[in-house]
């Protein structure tokens, strides 16, 4: 296993010499590693190149195998730690920007003052990413909405709803509104948070019978805020991700209101570590504190 190992962090590195540095061998140990894989498998799984190493196609084949052999293994591991009476665990989440960012900071860090031998690993989706993570065992559970049609079949368990707002640069005509009708808004130069395969934003533009002029997609809260700040366009936001934002923009309610679901999905909450599971039973008792502050 330690082969498998040692190759997916030559690939998360991108470097052998920073894998091997990183996991304790020479770099001579860990190219004999790679070496010995390939000939087990009779298939070459790297190449070598001036900006580190490329998948070959086969390579790219065998990945989400090799990942899964990984994952598991991992997770024998903590249920041998579990059965052996040990607090620690790694607890693997899949999320977005916005709940990694304002939720989870706190919680972990009240979670490691109880379990201080817990570490955690974060993967950050969006609607479509974090359920494949979960189908393929690369994270224990993560952040969905429960509307998205990505959980069919996972089980999920629902947090909380919250709203969007409109965001404008600071001086856009519209910025003294006390709440933005969507249909001006759809005439507007329009920033998209992408999301992946949901946008509630996005589908109640479509409800309504109006299609926004999309100037941009962007992946992230930040640059949806600095594009919306230097004037090229209007966006709307969770309001959960614009906290703590400074920014020269203004956030107004729209009419209607658009809300967002939120809820942890997994394969099945029975069978996830207890590490995991202790942490999820501990976010849904201090949610409601969490929120409030």
């Amino acid at each position: 296993m330690n082969r498998y190992i040692a190759f997916l962090k030559v690939l998360d590195l991108n470097s052998i010499t920073k894998a091997a540095q990183t996991l304790g061998y020479t770099q001579s140990a860990v190219s004999q590693m790679i070496q010995s894989l390939e000939k087990e498998l009779q298939l070459n799984l790297i190449r070598r190149s001036r900006n580190g190493v490329v998948l070959t196609e086969e390579g790219k084949k065998l990945l989400p195998y090799i990942e899964r052999a990984v994952n598991e293994y991992h997770q024998l591991l903590e249920i041998d730690r579990e059965i052996l009476g040990l607090e620690d665990g790694l607890i693997r989440i899949g999320t977005l920007s916005s709940y990694s960012s304002q939720w989870l900071p706190r919680i972990i860090k009240e979670f490691q003052e109880l379990y201080p031998r817990v570490r955690f690993r974060l993967r950050q989706g969006d609607y479509t990413t974090v359920p494949e993570y979960i189908r393929q065992g690369s994270v224990d559970f993560g952040f969905v909405s429960p509307d998205a049609e990505t959980v069919k079949g996972l089980e999920t368990i629902f947090i909380t709803e919250g709203s969007h707002s409109a965001i404008l640069p600071a001086g856009h005509r519209l910025a003294k509104r006390k709440r933005i009708d969507l249909k001006e808004l759809a005439s507007e130069p329009y920033i998209q948070l992408e999301t992946g395969c949901l946008s509630e934003p996005i589908e109640m533009f479509h409800k309504l019978g109006l299609q926004p002029e999309i100037e941009l997609r962007m992946h992230d809260n930040f640059s949806v805020c600095t594009m919306v700040e230097a004037g090229i366009g209007v966006s709307i936001m969770p309001d959960l991700a614009l906290r703590k934002m400074a920014f020269s923009i203004v956030a107004i309610p729209t009419r209607p209101d658009i809300k967002r679901k939120v809820a942890f999905a997994m394969k099945e909450k029975k069978a996830l570590p207890v590490a995991s599971r202790r942490f999820l039973d501990f976010f849904m008792a201090r949610f409601s504190e969490l929120i409030r502050n």
